[in-house]
C-alpha cells in the first residue's frame, strides 16, 4: 500500500468538502465533459488514506474542482498525482510558458526524491534540437537592454545564491551523486514555490535566473551519475528558465551542458550542434570562460568525429578566451571552468585524436591543477587520460600504476562518470593481464569499487 496522501488530504479540508460532496463535484465535472463517472466517498478515501493515483481525467477533475472552491489554481502535481510515463514526456518539453517549466521541475524533482521511474526514463536524441532552436531564436529576438547591476537588497535571490555555490562546490569536490537529493529538496521546499508568486519585474527575472542555475546543477549532478534521461530532462527546463531570466549567457551554458552529455553518449554531431548554437547566442564578452568551455566541447566533438584539423582549431580558440578570463568577474556558475577543467576536456580532445604527446601535456597540467584543489573526480579523469598516454607508447607498467590511481581518486567521490572511467581503463588494460601491476590494478577495482574485470 502506498504512503496516505497527506497534501491531497490538506487542500480537501482547506476547500471545506465532505469526501461524499468532493466525490459528487467529480461526477458533475466528468459529465460536463460527456463521462459517465461514479465515484463516491470511497474513492476519495482511497486516495487520501492510501495514497492511490486514479486515470486520468480524475487527477485534472480534481485539480479543478479544488480550484474552484479554493479561488486559486491548484496543478494535480501539488497533490502528487502525475503520470510517470507523462512526466517522461514533459520533461522533454520545451514550453512557451517558463511557469509550465517550473511545474516540471517540481514534479521532476518529486520523482526523483522518491526514486520513481523518471529515474530511469531514456535519454531521447531527438529532443535535442528543439530546445536549442528555440533558445537560440528568442536569444537573438531579445531587444538587447542595459539593466545594470543587480539590486543588492534582493536578499532571498542572494541567500538562493549562496545555495547554490555550496551545492556546487559540493559537486565539484565530491561528485554528482552526493548531495542531488538535498538539492532537489531545497530548491522543491524554498526556491520554485517563490515563482509561484507576483513580484515585481526585476525580483521575478533574477529569480528565473537563480532557479534555472540550480536547475542546471542537479541536472548536472544527475549526469555525473549516470542518470541521463533524467539529467537531460532537468537540462531542457533550466534552459527554458534561462530564457525567461533573460540570461543569454546562462542558458549558453546550459547548452554546454547538453552538448557534454551528448558527446559523453556517442552522439558528436548534436553535441557539435549544442556547442555552436550556445555560442552563437552567447553575447560577446559576457563569460570569457563559458565562450572558452563552448569551444572545448566543440572540439570534443571534432575529435569525436575524426576531425583533427577542425579539433585543434577549437582547442587554441579554447585557450585563447580562456586567456580572457577575470575570475572575480565571471558568474559563480562559471567557477569551475578554471584551468585543471579546460586542459583536462583538451586532453580528451588528443586522447580520441589518438596524439598522445598533446594528450600527456594538457592532462599533466589538469592533474597537477586538480591535486592542488584537492578535486578528485577531474583528477581521476586526467590521471586516467595519462594512463591512456602511456598505453599508446606501450608503457604497460606505468599506464597501470596510473590506472591504480585512478581507483583512489574514484573511491573518494560519487560520481558514475569516474567509474566508468575505471570501466574504460579496465577494457584498455585486458589484453595485458599477466602484467604484474594490471593485476594490482584489477585487485584495486574489485575492492574499492567492486569492479570485476
Amino acid at each position: 500500500m502506498s504512503e496516505p496522501n497527506d497534501t491531497l488530504a490538506a487542500l480537501v479540508r482547506e476547500a471545506g468538502w465532505s469526501w461524499a460532496g468532493l466525490a459528487r463535484r467529480i461526477n458533475d465535472l466528468g459529465a460536463n465533459e460527456g463521462r459517465a463517472l461514479r465515484y463516491d466517498y470511497t474513492a476519495v478515501n482511497r486516495w487520501i488514506k492510501r495514497g492511490e493515483k486514479p486515470r486520468q481525467p480524475v487527477p485534472a477533475l480534481l485539480a479543478q474542482a479544488l480550484s474552484e472552491r479554493l479561488g486559486r489554481q491548484i496543478d494535480a502535481s501539488e497533490f502528487g498525482m502525475v503520470e510517470e510515463q507523462s512526466l517522461a514526456a514533459r520533461g522533454l518539453h520545451y514550453s512557451d510558458d517558463p511557469h509550465v517549466a517550473v511545474n516540471t521541475i517540481i514534479d521532476l524533482g518529486r520523482a526523483d526524491v522518491k526514486r520513481r521511474a523518471i529515474v530511469t526514463a531514456p535519454f531521447v536524441l531527438a529532443a535535442l534540437g528543439v530546445p536549442s532552436r528555440d533558445w537560440l531564436l528568442a536569444t537573438l529576438d531579445e531587444t538587447a537592454t542595459e539593466r545594470g547591476p543587480r539590486q543588492v537588497g534582493m536578499r532571498q535571490v542572494a541567500g538562493i545564491r549562496e545555495m547554490f555555490a555550496l551545492f556546487q562546490d559540493m559537486d565539484v569536490m565530491r561528485g554528482g551523486g552526493h548531495a542531488r537529493t538535498a538539492l532537489v529538496e531545497y530548491m522543491q521546499s524554498y526556491v520554485l514555490p517563490l515563482l509561484k508568486r507576483e513580484h515585481e519585474s526585476a525580483v521575478r527575472q533574477a529569480l528565473y535566473e537563480a532557479a534555472a542555475e540550480q536547475s542546471y546543477l542537479v541536472g548536472w549532478m544527475a549526469y555525473d551519475d549516470g542518470e541521463h534521461g533524467l539529467a537531460q530532462r532537468y537540462l531542457i527546463q533550466a534552459l527554458r528558465l534561462a530564457e525567461a531570466a533573460g540570461s543569454a549567457a546562462l542558458g549558453a551554458h546550459v547548452l554546454a551542458g547538453m552538448s557534454d552529455q551528448a558527446n559523453l553518449l556517442g552522439h558528436p554531431r548534436e553535441a557539435l550542434m549544442l556547442a555552436r548554437a550556445g555560442r552563437r547566442g552567447l553575447p560577446e564578452e559576457a563569460s570569457p570562460a563559458c565562450l572558452a568551455d563552448l569551444y572545448i566541447l566543440e572540439g570534443r566533438a571534432h575529435a569525436a568525429l575524426g576531425d583533427t584539423t577542425a579539433a585543434v582549431a577549437s582547442v587554441v580558440r579554447s585557450e585563447r578566451a580562456f586567456g580572457s578570463v577575470i575570475r572575480d568577474e565571471e558568474p559563480a556558475w562559471a567557477k569551475f571552468i578554471d584551468a585543471p577543467y579546460i586542459f583536462g576536456e583538451a586532453a580528451h580532445c588528443f586522447r580520441d585524436l589518438g596524439q598522445p604527446s598533446e594528450l600527456e601535456r594538457f592532462a599533466s597540467e589538469s592533474s597537477t591543477g586538480a591535486r592542488l584543489q584537492g578535486r578528485a573526480r577531474r583528477g581521476a579523469l586526467s590521471e586516467a587520460a595519462l594512463s591512456i598516454a602511456d598505453l599508446d607508447r606501450s608503457n604497460i607498467e606505468a599506464a597501470a600504476a596510473r590506472a591504480t590511481h585512478v581507483v583512489d581518486l574514484a573511491a573518494s567521490v560519487n560520481s558514475s562518470r569516474a567509474i566508468e572511467t575505471v570501466r574504460d581503463l579496465q577494457r584498455r588494460l585486458l589484453p595485458f593481464g599477466n602484467v604484474y601491476e594490471v593485476q594490482r590494478f584489477k585487485v584495486r577495482a574489485n575492492e574499492l569499487l567492486g569492479l570485476a574485470a
